[in-house]
């Protein structure tokens, strides 16, 4: 085995601009009557801690209300989340995908079946940390690319990220064994300072093992208008630590070709 491959799901294997992001969007407005704009969830996210879709759209909402003095009209987390499951799944109580309405509808396909294939093909590992509920998670990998049970760990599998611990136990379990100087090397491509701050966060915890982080910007900033904003946030993954910067998830192979 040359080396294994970990990758996020959302912005890396799905576009979710028109699902989570505007889920995001969609659950601060319905509690404040303010949409924040992408740029606002994007600089919510280069900070870091808010990988978590829930979690991003509370701390939005709270920092809505305080700065226009409204502190006590903050929602709880806990319908937070079920207006935002509203959105993103749709109204049906049911999380089968056969009665999916909602955002999850709206993401297209980054990447193809093909590709993990020539992966295999390669002679390389690989499998999936994201933070996505695993009914959506597995619906994008199983249903939309046809994997066959790939390996995952899903929101509620482990803590969130930039905590690295699903992604080492992950590791662990498909390399058969304690991660070190033994293992061959493992890398990571996310599209947030989070994931990049996961892959550090994990060398600091199996210093002996190689670790590469690969970053690439989501896909919403891929247009010739958003160059400029590209660039901001992709200097901002690199500031965070990432080895490389992606133009392409294609991209990862030429760099793990010599593995």
């Amino acid at each position: 085995m040359k080396g294994l491959l970990l990758f996020d799901i959302d912005g890396v294997i799905r576009d979710v601009t028109r699902s989570y992001r505007l889920a995001i969007q969609e659950t601060v407005k319905h509690f404040t009557q303010w949409k924040p704009a992408i740029e606002d969830i994007d600089a919510l996210k280069a900070e870091g801690c808010w990988n978590n879709d829930w979690d991003a759209s509370f701390e939005l909402v709270k920092r809505y209300l305080v700065a226009n003095k409204k502190q006590s009209d903050c929602p709880s987390r806990i319908k937070i989340i079920e207006v935002f499951s509203n959105f993103y799944f749709g109204d049906e109580t049911s999380r089968e995908n056969e009665s999916w309405t909602g955002f999850i509808r709206n993401e297209p396909l980054l990447v193809n079946q093909k590709f993990f294939e020539k992966l295999t093909i390669e002679g390389l590992t690989w499998g999936f940390v994201s933070g996505a509920e695993p009914p959506s998670a597995k619906y994008v990998l199983e249903t939309r690319l046809g994997l066959t049970q790939p390996p995952l760990i899903a929101m509620g599998d482990a803590p969130d990220k930039p905590n690295p611990t699903g992604l080492t136990q992950l590791a662990s379990s498909i390399l058969g064994g304690q991660l070190g100087s033994g293992c061959p090397p493992i890398a990571y491509l996310g599209d947030t300072v989070a994931d990049v701050i996961t892959i550090k966060q994990a060398r600091k915890k199996f210093p002996d093992q190689k670790f590469v982080s690969f970053a690439i910007a989501p896909p919403h900033l891929h247009s010739l208008k958003a160059q400029s904003k590209r660039i901001i946030y992709e200097s901002n993954l690199k500031k965070a630590g990432a080895d490389y910067i992606l133009n392409s998830i294609h991209e990862i192979i030429e760099h793990v070709m010599n593995w």
